[in-house]
């Protein structure tokens, strides 16, 4: 090199080149909800009027290859049923462009049957629930999507109780493979949100998640 050549540029992390420019200012954050099934996440979500990504439509369909089983039926509370890169990537879509298009997922069926549109309608917030938002976390804070981590957290007969309610309600399975089911997720709900923790969630009850999201957003509080 001469006194005559141009200067040579510093040198660049790589990572700059990578994420798209927008990513790393999106319009709107995720704030990830987890918590066992039956705890309350969808029953917080519709009382928030937030925007909201229902993670549980990316489950893969029933015949998908390598799925996981359990009780005799596909195992649901296995990560490996479930598109982590599909959902990830429909998350930074929608911060970054306040528009995604989402699968629409019918449990009786165990498949996809179409899909749908979630926008942000400018909310600085949208909410992604789902047994495995957890395993979001790492992904979505290296991004700078990430708003908060909930786990929800009440008493697990609780939880068995209204998960057995709906699915009843909803015909999601037969009554035995339900019970069964059931039994499996009551006993493993501890071991559940200590893993959900350690993936980097907060374990907060339903009432104050609820209090956390609306002062985030200053959304009155409903009595």
């Amino acid at each position: 090199m001469t006194d005559s050549d141009p200067p040579v540029p510093a040198a660049t992390p790589d990572a700059l080149f990578d994420v798209p420019p927008e990513t790393r200012h999106p319009a709107a954050r995720v704030v990830l909800l987890t918590g066992a099934s039956g705890s309350g996440k969808s029953a917080l979500t519709r009382r928030l009027g937030l925007p909201v990504v229902m993670l549980d439509d990316f489950y893969h369909d029933a015949d998908h290859p390598g799925m996981p089983r359990a009780y005799g039926i596909v195992d649901w509370d296995d990560p490996a049923s479930w598109d982590r890169d599909g959902a990830l990537d429909a998350l930074r879509t929608l911060a970054t462009t306040g528009r995604a298009e989402v699968p629409v997922y019918d449990i009786p069926t165990s498949r996809r049957t179409g899909s749908s549109v979630v926008e942000t309608g400018g909310e600085p917030l949208v909410v992604a629930e789902g047994v495995f938002a957890a395993e979001l976390v790492a992904a979505c804070r290296a991004e700078g999507l990430l708003a908060d981590a909930i786990c929800l957290a009440r008493p697990r007969i609780v939880s068995f109780w209204f998960r057995l309610l709906r699915d009843v309600a909803e015909a999601r399975k037969p009554l035995p493979t339900l019970l069964r089911r059931g039994w499996g997720l009551l006993r493993a709900e501890p071991a559940l949100v200590r893993r959900w923790t350690d993936l980097g969630c907060r374990p907060l009850t339903p009432a104050q998640a609820e209090r956390d999201i609306r002062a985030a957003t200053h959304l009155p509080e409903v009595s």
